[in-house]
Parts: C-alpha cells; structure tokens; sequence
C-alpha cells in the first residue's frame, strides 16, 4: 500500500476498497467476510429436519393428487360430454353472421 492510498471500509458490507487519489480509481478490493446464516450447528440441523419434512409432506400431495388425476379428468370429460348431449346445436361462429 503506497503512503497515498487509503482504504475505505463499506459500512453496509464491511469489504474493504484501497483507493488511489492520484489516479483516482479503486487499486485493491477485500471482499467482505462470509456471514454465518445460522448460529449453531442444532439450529441448523433442526432447520433441515424441518426442510425434509415439508419435502416429504409435499412429495405425498403430490402423489395422491396424481393417483386421482384420471378420475378428475374422467369426471371432467363426462361432464362435458353431458353438456354436448345438452345442447344439440353448436354455437355459431363469428363469420357465420354474415
């Protein structure tokens, strides 16, 4: 570091910037040091127990909602096919009008 340099420290970030006022412009970058996203190592692990068991909660949703998929879609058809019986006529299209 040249005696004309002088370092900034972010206060959002805590990186550090070495500038040069001679030249004006940033010489050297520190990153900021890494943050912990938990305290503890229980935390943490509690943090994933609970993460695999929405996991698997959402895994067993799914696989019910897809072993009734074909009734609801079975249900769905014949319902519409009631609704076609219904009405013999088909709806006009827009360029029948004229």
């Amino acid at each position: 570091m040249t005696p004309q340099s002088f370092t900034i420290v972010c206060p959002c970030c805590k990186g550090r910037l070495t500038i040069d006022p001679e030249l004006q412009a940033v010489i050297a970058h520190e990153p900021p040091p890494p943050k912990r996203a938990l305290d503890d190592l229980g935390s943490a692990l509690d943090a994933l127990g609970a993460k695999a068991k929405a996991r698997e909660e959402r895994f067993r949703q799914q696989m019910q909602a897809e072993a009734q998929k074909g009734k609801v879609l079975d249900r769905k058809f014949q319902e519409g096919l009631k609704k076609a019986k219904d009405t013999p006529d088909p709806p006009r299209r827009p360029f029948d009008f004229d």
